[in-house]
């Protein structure tokens, strides 16, 4: 198996587009024509992960975490990260890391955290806006099935849990081509008039270049007319956080002792328990202290993160119930998404989760 075919995957589920601008998610180490004879997934890289990777013949490490996060100015093996790349690259391991990206996906890291939670309902805590555009094509009439085709196909047209969505108007188009063009109808030198379709589509603007390519493939015409609108609108499908509800009311206590329960956590800390039942749930996995605004102006009666800092606590103003669970331990599961997304399209390859601790975090 070739890396590219495996990044691929990885990537048409997390595009690294959805990054944020501080991150180093893709491929750290390796050649993406490099043949591939196991995966390990692993939250972190560490020299115990490569020794077992090498241990386990895998010569591919999935990590949430990028381990190269900082520029480095040299590698002489003199801090941890040093060291991590010159063994990866000694024993010809590649490292790929999937980590923001992962984060701002609908059925990402949040998205699997909120399912193990029993959350239902979910959606998007903080959709990330900026992200639409809409493209206008003219094609003749005949031809309109086709183009539409081709952007749906690219990736176009979706809204919400809709496909296939565009809005079509007839109109009648005009060209004159010169002495050097070969026009699809019409004669050179001539006035045209076609009947035409006007074709609007929505899209994220990471597709965009697919799509443009696609739909100029599959239109007859020698010159493609179209435009471009950037859009205002939020994009439900990408963003930070997911906030959802339990079946039923439960107590807080009781729930907390749920998630210690479900995320093996040894300490969970939070805010003043406000004694009423909580239902609404708003989940982060990391550090989430930014979206606990974004969490109380959605109504949730509990925010769940990681990483909170002693003053971040006080926004929780008597609104809502803030639980600390711990960095590794919100995102824990998202080396069960990663398997998941391997196995699906890869189901007679060697793909293992790593069964060394990295969490940095040690409890008494």
């Amino acid at each position: 198996m070739k890396l590219k075919n495996i990044i691929t995957k990885l990537e048409e589920f997390a595009h690294p587009a959805l990054q944020e601008s501080y991150d180093n998610a893709g491929l750290l180490i390796g050649d993406r024509n490099q043949e591939i004879s196991g995966v390990l997934i692993t939250l972190d890289v560490t020299e115990a992960v490569l020794q077992e990777a090498a241990q386990k013949s895998c010569n591919l490490i999935v990590a949430h975490h990028p381990v190269i996060f900082k520029g480095l100015k040299s590698i002489t093996g003199k801090n941890f990260v040093e060291r991590i790349v010159k063994i990866a690259i000694k024993n010809d391991i590649a490292i790929y890391a999937i980590h923001t990206n992962l984060d701002n996906v609908k059925h990402g890291v949040n998205g699997i955290l909120a399912q193990k939670l029993g959350l239902t309902n979910t959606h998007i805590l903080a959709p990330q806006k900026e992200m639409l555009r809409k493209l206008a094509t003219f094609c003749p009439t005949e031809h309109a099935d086709a183009v539409r085709e081709a952007m749906f196909s690219a990736g176009a047209g979706h809204i919400g849990n809709y496909d296939s969505c565009s809005f079509n108007a007839e109109g009648k188009g005009t060209f004159r081509g010169s002495e050097d063009t070969n026009p699809f109808v019409g004669e050179k030198g001539k006035l045209h008039f076609e009947q035409e379709i006007r074709i609007e589509i929505i899209y994220p603007v990471y597709l965009e270049n697919k799509i443009i390519s696609s739909m100029i493939q599959a239109h007859p015409y020698e010159e493609v007319a179209y435009d471009i609108y950037p859009l205002a609108n939020e994009f439900a499908e990408t963003g930070a956080g997911m906030i959802g509800e339990l079946d039923k009311p439960i107590d807080p206590m009781q729930f907390l002792d749920f998630v210690k329960s479900l995320t093996g956590t040894p300490c969970i800390r939070h805010s003043e328990i406000i004694k009423k039942p909580v239902q609404k749930i708003a989940v982060c996995g990391g550090a989430g202290s930014f979206l606990i605004g974004d969490a109380i102006r959605a109504g949730a009666d509990m925010f769940i993160t990681g990483d909170v800092k002693y003053h971040d606590f006080f926004e929780a103003d008597g609104k809502l119930i803030i639980a600390d669970i711990g960095h590794y331990e919100s995102e824990q599961f998202a080396k069960d998404l990663i398997l998941s997304i391997l196995i699906e399209n890869f189901s007679n390859f060697a793909v293992l989760i790593s069964e060394t601790r990295t969490n940095s975090v040690n409890y008494l």
